[in-house]
């Protein structure tokens, strides 16, 4: 190669830097690729039969609606025998026999409210759960119970009591059933744990207004991937599922109600039926995890924007649901009145 052909091809070499991040792109579109193939090929396989692997009983908590209800129905299609825990017991009554009458499984009922855990009637309630428990080849436990309100608001404006609530309710709830269930899974060598955490904590940087929600949803995540660790040896499959907005109840008020039916919105905002069999496929597939592919396709696009970018859109999305909630509480507040001043 001559003069002007070595000047030539030194022209035409790329930066160091610019190699450098070509390289990192690529190997970041493989790493994203390759997850997606995985949950394709997870949908694919056939489903694991969680009787046969965990156990004929399953424990849910929070299983009168949304996400709750449709997992204790999925596990009961699926052959399991349900132990349902909340704290109304005229819908866990409603529960516990359409499970029944659906699906020919046995249901068990648990009173417990909670957000009393740690109190005098908490801890009588827990030990109604262990003996309920006690002698049951429990094989999957579902802690899907959790609160989101208070709900789009500064953490100065919150009522204390209702963010201890919610505290109580994520956070020590979901450890206190946990350990009153283990102890059988470990004596059987078998079992899986499934806690419900939040894409708040972990598609996202930030969940501006829902700061306590989104910390105790944090410690969710963390807590299942220790235990992950510490019980992966006994037999235990510990996981973490971390759901986008699901349509329910809860998700409503925050926008993630799906306003059309369309393609794209069934995709980003499944319903939670759709949600609940997505997730029975995924027990015992990773510590942490996004059961539904259009939530994981959700992800990898925040994953690809900067922080402070995903920061500012949700604060602003947020600070809109602030000011709704506002003039939605200021209507109850003056229709209050207004009762009160006829009556």
């Amino acid at each position: 190669m001559g003069i002007n052909g070595g000047l030539l091809f030194r022209q035409h070499q790329e930066p160091a830097w610019f190699v450098s991040f070509a390289i990192l792109g690529a190997a970041y579109v493989f790493a994203v690729f390759f997850r997606l193939l995985a949950h394709l090929a997870l949908l694919l396989r056939r489903p694991t039969d969680l009787r046969r692997r965990y156990g004929a009983w399953a424990v849910v908590t929070g299983p009168t609606s949304g996400i709750g209800r449709s997992v204790a129905l999925e596990l009961a299609r699926r052959g399991l025998n349900l132990v349902v825990v909340g704290r109304d017991p005229a819908k866990l009554q409603d529960i516990s026999e359409t499970i029944s009458a659906t699906h020919g499984v046995d249901a068990k009922t648990v009173v417990l409210d909670l957000a009393l855990v740690a109190t005098p009637q908490g801890d009588a309630a827990l030990r109604r759960l262990r003996e309920a428990v006690e002698g049951l080849d429990v094989g999957v436990l579902v802690n899907n119970a959790g609160l989101a309100k208070p709900c789009a608001v500064y953490l100065h404006e919150a009522d204390v009591d209702a963010w201890v609530r919610m505290i109580r309710v994520n956070l020590w709830a979901l450890t206190e059933v946990t350990a009153a269930v283990l102890p059988g899974m470990v004596e059987r060598g078998r079992g899986a744990v499934v806690n419900i955490g939040s894409g708040s904590s972990e598609a996202i940087p930030s969940f501006p207004l829902y700061s306590v929600y989104a910390a105790s949803k944090r410690y969710v995540a963390q807590f299942s991937r220790s235990l992950y660790v510490e019980y992966r040896s006994k037999g235990i499959d510990v996981q973490c599922q971390a759901p986008l907005f699901v349509d329910t109840k809860m998700t409503a008020g925050v926008g993630g109600s799906r306003k059309r039916q369309g393609l794209l919105s069934r995709l980003t905002v499944p319903t939670s039926d759709a949600y609940a069999g997505a997730a029975a496929r995924w027990i015992g597939h990773g510590q942490v995890c996004i059961p539904n592919l259009g939530h994981r396709l959700q992800w990898c696009l925040c994953r690809v924007m900067p922080d402070h970018l995903l920061d500012a859109l949700r604060l602003r999305k947020n600070l809109r649901q602030r000011a709704l909630f506002q003039q939605l509480r200021s209507v109850r507040v003056k229709g209050g009145l207004m009762g009160s001043e006829q009556s």
